[in-house]
């Protein structure tokens, strides 16, 4: 009986740091390029260089969470069925 409660509280707080943290970062790192906005190739030599831009992040490097996503659009929603 006590493991379905303990299994909540667990979900709860989970839920509680992640939007804290939504809240407080709103964007975390790409995961395609890694936060820094570009891929890094090699030449012929085997020397890295920059490639090119990151299409997903538009070359920011930055992407925003989806907890945070989630709020903007209910926000909107809510903004929009209250004027």
């Amino acid at each position: 009986m006590t493991l379905p409660l303990l299994a909540i509280a667990c979900l709860t707080v989970i839920t509680v740091c992640y939007g804290g943290l939504c809240a407080a970062s709103p964007f975390g790192p790409c995961r395609r390029c890694r936060g820094m906005g570009h891929r890094i190739k090699e030449d012929r030599r085997g020397r890295l260089k920059r490639g090119k831009d990151c299409r997903h992040c538009k070359a920011t490097g930055r992407r925003i969470r989806i907890g945070r996503h989630l709020y903007n659009q209910w926000a909107a929603i809510h903004r929009d069925g209250t004027r």
